[in-house]
């Protein structure tokens, strides 16, 4: 206050209003000319007249500070971190035009927490061949300094995607950073795969789904219909408030949605056909009851899809008995005394096989390294599909979880050495010195007990009584490790690694929304640099969270679904989830 007591502004630092203005027009997606607005403008001079207002190419200048700023964190993180990475990568396609890659690294940090963050969101010029897509992903890698801290990339499965990463795995073979001869490194985007078995299970009931789609597109297609349904609802008593859903051909689950709402309806389309005469799919009876038992059928494949293609990355611990819950179901329908039922059993088993017969190895580690199941869960799922191999089946996936183990007890022994022996004595005097290396070499000695025993901690761990899995439901499975990561330095390490390998794309896939928020129809001319700047910082600052959810719904709503070449063309592969 001044001497007669009156309130003085604060004094403006001019350098923190614009890095707040960068960081502002980031997290909301503003475009670089609204700095320039003359309603704003107005505004900010109102506010204080002192405030000075950037231009629109001094706005870029600060986003692309805070950009730079950012990036070299998240790079410090990386080389920091003594685990690998686990990639995602998906092509973005906007509309017709132009497309854009986008490359994610998941990975556990040193406080234990599983983070994604958006490495690359380039653009993409065709063809988007394998090659081209390769070398652009190497380039990324090398980049960032993590060429050779890669574990594993999750992709959908299309044909150049197949041909990427083999290109890719020899260039990162060829400096010999993969480990396992890079056996692991390839994991197929377990919701697609899911997508290509239902969608192969609903050709056996074309039929009556044909009919109840087009009953749902009829109503839908104009306001005159839907009023005439709703009337038709009102008068036959309907009481229910799902709404009719129509769905997209290619994204299998919205098909199960729109048969479970247009069953809620089933009187109400019957009585639409009694006074539209232009409505001519009506389903019959019959048909009804077809869809009541395809709704059964369908509805665990459809839990199974929310559960492993949440709007953020599941931990592979949960891929092994969701893939056996499939495999079992299908195996009890194969028997079902409907014939459409049993056919579309059998549809869906042969591409089970095509896909899962061997399920995923590396994926299946992750539920070996929950302590809640072990190898016990694995034994006791292969016996339920066939007990005859079950025990070669454990020993197999036994063999190979050694091997994998063998890489880290080997690469962790100087690391480990050297985080407890040096680190702790740089800070110290030099009379403690001797008596503090000791005390460490004794703290060292406790975290091994299986050298006296001469047993690994892969060993010790298998051998330990696994934890009840009522007891611990709701486990978090990576925070289990943290508190075991001094009884297990090497294992906590492969635990860090196999956990973080993404068992879906869906995230990525969702993250379409952000690329969509940055690159519209009013911004289409926005350079690809700039567009690249904006949607990986935001990522790093504020994740994959929107400041406004009911605007973003609206957004979603007019993101396209990308074609892909599907290895059996069966076309693109698609499902709905929460955040699709």
């Amino acid at each position: 206050m001044d001497k007669q007591g009156k309130i003085q502004s604060r004094k403006i630092d001019q350098l923190v209003s614009r890095e707040m203005l960068a960081e502002a027009i980031i997290k909301h997606d503003f475009s670089y000319s609204f700095v320039e607005y003359d309603g704003i403008r107005a505004w900010a001079n109102y506010a204080s007249p002192e405030l000075i207002m950037p231009s629109r190419n001094t706005s870029v200048v600060d986003v692309q500070k805070v950009y730079f700023k950012e990036k070299e964190k998240l790079r410090q993180v990386l080389a920091k971190i003594p685990n690998r990475v686990c990639l995602t990568f998906y092509c973005w396609k906007k509309g017709t035009s132009e497309g854009y890659l986008y490359l994610i690294a998941s990975y556990v940090d040193d406080n234990w927490k599983l983070v994604s963050k958006i490495l690359n969101f380039c653009r993409m010029i065709s063809p988007h061949t394998g090659v081209e897509l390769a070398a652009t992903i190497y380039d990324c890698l090398k980049e960032w300094g993590i060429d050779k801290k890669v574990f594993s990339i999750t992709l959908e499965n299309a044909t150049n995607n197949d041909s990427m990463q083999n290109i890719l795995k020899g260039h990162l073979s060829l400096q010999q950073s993969l480990l396992c001869d890079g056996e692991y490194f390839h994991v197929r985007c377990s919701a697609h795969i899911l997508n290509l078995i239902v969608q192969e299970g609903l050709k056996a009931a074309n039929d009556a789904l044909f009919r109840v789609r087009e009953s749902v597109k009829y109503v839908k297609g104009s306001d005159a219909r839907m009023r005439k349904f709703e009337q038709c609802v009102k008068q036959v008593g309907i009481s229910t408030n799902l709404g009719l859903r129509l769905d997209v051909a290619t994204r299998w689950n919205s098909t199960y949605l729109m048969l479970e709402s247009a069953l809620q309806y089933e009187k109400d389309f019957s009585s639409l056909q009694l006074v539209d005469r232009n409505y001519s799919h009506c389903p019959t009876s019959d048909h009804w009851r077809r869809v009541e038992k395809i709704c059964e059928f369908l509805e665990p494949f459809h839990e199974i899809t929310n559960l492993i293609s949440g709007s953020s990355y599941p931990t592979s611990n949960l891929y092994f008995m969701q893939v056996w819950k499939i495999e079992c179901m299908l195996m009890e329908k194969a028997h079902n005394p409907d014939g459409i039922i049993k056919e579309m059993a059998s549809r869906m088993s042969k591409k089970f096989d095509k896909y899962w017969s061997k399920y995923s190895v590396v994926l299946a580690f992750g539920a070996i390294l929950d302590p809640r199941f072990k190898l016990q869960l694995l034994r006791y799922c292969y016996s339920k599909v066939d007990d005859a191999s079950a025990q070669e089946k454990v020993e197999t996936m036994k063999k190979k979880l050694y091997k994998l183990y063998e890489y880290y007890a080997i690469s962790q022994i100087g690391a480990t050495t050297s985080t407890i022996l040096c680190k702790p004595t740089q800070e110290r005097s030099r009379s403690n010195q001797k008596e503090s290396r000791l005390f460490d070499e004794f703290k060292m000695f406790e975290s091994e007990p299986f050298c006296n025993a001469g047993k690994s901690e892969l060993d010790l761990y298998l051998e330990e009584q696994k934890l009840d899995y009522e007891k611990f439901h709701g486990m978090d499975v990576i925070k289990y490790w943290k508190e075991n990561e001094r009884k297990y330095l090497d294992l906590s390490v492969m635990a860090r690694d196999v956990l973080s390998v993404p068992i879906t794309t869906v995230a990525s896939e969702s993250m379409f929304s952000i690329g969509g928020r940055v690159v519209t129809k009013y911004r289409s001319c926005i350079h690809h640099e700039n567009v690249q700047t904006l949607v990986t910082t935001r990522n790093w600052l504020h994740g994959f969270t929107w400041p406004n959810a009911d605007e973003d719904e609206a957004v979603k709503e007019t993101i396209p679904h990308v074609d892909s070449d599907v290895i059996d063309g069966s076309g693109p592969s698609g499902y709905v989830t929460a955040a699709s």
